[in-house]
Parts: C-alpha cells; structure tokens; sequence
C-alpha cells in the first residue's frame, strides 16, 4: 500500500514555483513505498538511483542534474526541490532520507571546488546512483567545533598525505567516495583547513562501520599516511572551512524539511489510531484532551514547514547564503518533530512503547536529526549572532 504523502506545496504555493508543483505530483505518484520494504542500504541507494531517479535533485541542471530553470549556473542546487523530496522520504523511509541527504553532501563540495576533469569523472555517477559519496567533518574531538579538527594534511612532492580520525560519518560503510575535511597549517586555526576528495580505496584510509539505534550506514575513517594526489584538492588550500560551511548551508535547510516528513507520517499514524481505537464505550478521538494533542501536533507540523518553506525559498531566489533562517528552520523543525512524535507515543499508549511499531520506530529515527549538520544548541547560537550583528 503506498503512503499517504503530506507535502508542502498545496497549503504553501506561493513559496513554490510550477516545477516544484510537477515534482510534487510525480512525488505522490511514484512507488516510494519500495524503499520501506529493505533496510539493506546498498539496496536503497541503488532504489534511489535507479529507478526512481532522485539523485539529479543533489547536482546542478548544468551538470546533468533535474531541471531548475539555470542550466548555466553551476553551483545551483534547487532548495526547493530538495524540501519536497526530504519531505517525501522522510514519511517513507529515515534510512533512505539519511543516504540521498548525505550523497548531496558528498557531492556538492565536489561541485564547488573540484577540477573540472574530477566533476566529469565524479557528478554523472553520481546523478545515476552508480557512485556514493560521504561528508567526512566530525572527529571524536571536534564535532559542533570545527576550528578545532586535529586531522592533518602535509605536502609531500605533488601529492597530499593525511593522517587523523574522523567518527560518525554517514555513508561510510557504502560509500565510494569521502570528502575530507584536514587542516593544512593547524597554525591557521579554520584558515588551513583544507577539503580533499579520497576514493574509498586510497592506500592508507581504513574504514570501519558503527552500529546505530535505528538502520542507518554510519561509520569512523583512519587515516594513517593516507596519500592523495594534488588535484584531488578541492578549491585551494585553506578553502575547506567555507567549503564545507557552504555545503551545509545548501542543504541544512532540508533537514527541517525531512523531519517535518516524520512529523507529518507519525499524525498520519495517530489520527488513524484514535479514530479506530475506542476506550470507555467511544473513539479516543472524541476525548478533548486527545483533541488537544492533535491540534497541537497540527500547529507545530504547519508552522515548521512555514519556516522550512521560507528558509528554502529566500535561498533560491536571492543565491544569498541564509544561515540564520536555514538555523531557524531546521531548529525549530526538528525540535517540534520530536515533540509531535512524542505525542503520537503517548496517544498510542503501550502498541506505542512496543519495539518496531510505526511510532516508536520514529521516535529513534527523529532524535537524531536534532544533533546532525549542526546541534540544535548551534543553531541557537547562530541566530542569536545574527540577532546581534
């Protein structure tokens, strides 16, 4: 049975344009609903790719990606379309959100610093799911700290050698690609930091899987000695810290829009529940105090895909990096999500608590979206910085 999709656009057209109306109806008619069927994520990043084609929303229309409007500017990547999309999988399947998120992630730094001989080799592969990349940031000492990774890069002749640890890094244990975040003169703070484009089998880079509370392809790198090539720099050395801060930039808007899909499949589940379920000679769904949660639950979904929709829109139109408003939705969207699926447990009652029903599964799948491309602490510091001036 496919899901019931809930998406933004019919209650927030006008911060869509016509394609974003199309992408939405082939949304709701495409058989996302084959992606909950596996959690082998080397399966669901091939179901990504092929058939359902949602790889081209991660790259630029210039470079083979879907259609935007701007098939010469290429850094171009349709916010937008993104929302809708995150919004789709995040009502279908948490571990297919992560793995298309994360090959948008590995990608785009690609696309904003590569060569154009490395684009050619990297992006079509990747728009046809044939190649999977990672964001390789977080280090066991330096997580919401950037400035402070201790992973190294050193030249040697025409080539590169790394060496540190980086942890929690999705995708690892799927992907073909990682994009390495190392400081190249740690004397320069977030100034030497530098971004390198490591195929997962480099000599010198040891991969190794971490287990997680819900099916999601997470892992740690080593590099010891890890030797790259010089063209394998992406922009120039010191450019990492921007390039990975405009990475996140691009797509940090859409970890709102993904949480606001598990908000909205979590009411989904509950209205279905209180309607069906009757205590005391009547359906639940005639106890005000139930009532009360619903439209709770209803106000905070509408008002996070507002802040969403807006953060999205003003990053498309004006090309302007919107930090604080991408901060403002994605805090405020996660936060309310676990608030919602919060209730959707305890409206549930004890099926609620019961391991692999629809909304405890949410419940471990929501929570860590609140800690990923920046805590929801960060994002509080970000807008009050910009409050501030």
């Amino acid at each position: 049975m496919s899901p019931r999709f809930t998406l933004s656009v019919p209650d927030l057209a006008p911060f869509f344009e016509q394609r974003h109306h199309e992408l939405a109806t082939r949304l709701q008619g495409e058989h996302l609903d084959v992606l909950a069927t596996t959690e082998d994520p080397v399966e669901i990043a091939r179901l990504l790719g092929d058939p359902l084609g949602l790889y081209a929303h991660l790259v630029p229309e210039a470079y083979g990606g879907a259609t935007t409007g701007r098939p010469v500017d290429l850094a171009y990547i349709d916010v937008r379309a993104l929302v809708l999309v995150r919004e789709a999988l995040g009502q279908v399947s948490a571990q297919a959100d992560s793995i298309f998120a994360v090959q948008g992630l590995g990608t785009y730094p690609i696309l904003l610093g590569g060569s154009q001989d490395l684009i050619a080799e990297v992006v079509p592969d990747v728009v046809r799911g044939r190649r999977l990349g990672a964001f390789a940031l977080t280090e066991p000492e330096a997580g919401s700290d950037v400035a402070s990774l201790r992973t190294v890069a050193r030249k040697d002749g025409e080539s590169w050698v790394l060496d540190g640890e980086k942890t929690l890094i999705s995708n690892v244990p799927i992907a073909s690609h990682h994009v390495v975040f190392a400081n190249a003169d740690p004397s320069l703070g977030r100034k030497g930091i530098t971004a390198f484009y490591v195929p997962k089998d480099t000599p010198g880079l040891t991969l190794e899987p971490l287990p997680m509370s819900v099916p999601h392809p997470i892992g740690r790198l080593r590099l010891e000695g890890c030797r790259v090539p010089n063209e394998h720099v992406l922009g120039h050395v010191g450019a990492g810290f921007r390039i990975a801060m405009e990475t996140l930039d691009a797509f940090r808007i859409s970890v709102g829009a993904a949480a606001n899909g598990m908000a909205a499949r979590a009411l989904t589940a509950t209205l279905d529940h209180v309607k069906r379920r009757r205590q005391f000679g009547a359906p639940l769904a005639d106890r005000q105090l139930v009532q009360a949660y619903l439209a709770e639950m209803a106000t905070e979904l509408d008002a996070a895909r507002l802040l969403v929709a807006r953060a999205a829109h003003r990053r498309d139109t004006t090309g302007e990096r919107v930090t604080s408003l991408a901060a403002m939705g994605k805090m405020y969207a996660t936060e309310a999500a676990q608030r919602i699926i919060d209730k959707a447990v305890q409206l549930h009652g004890g099926i609620g608590v019961l391991e692999g029903s629809e909304v405890e599964k949410l419940y471990r799948e929501i929570r860590p979206l609140r800690i990923y491309e920046g805590t929801t602490e960060i994002q509080k510091l970000v807008i009050a910085k910009a409050l501030l001036g």
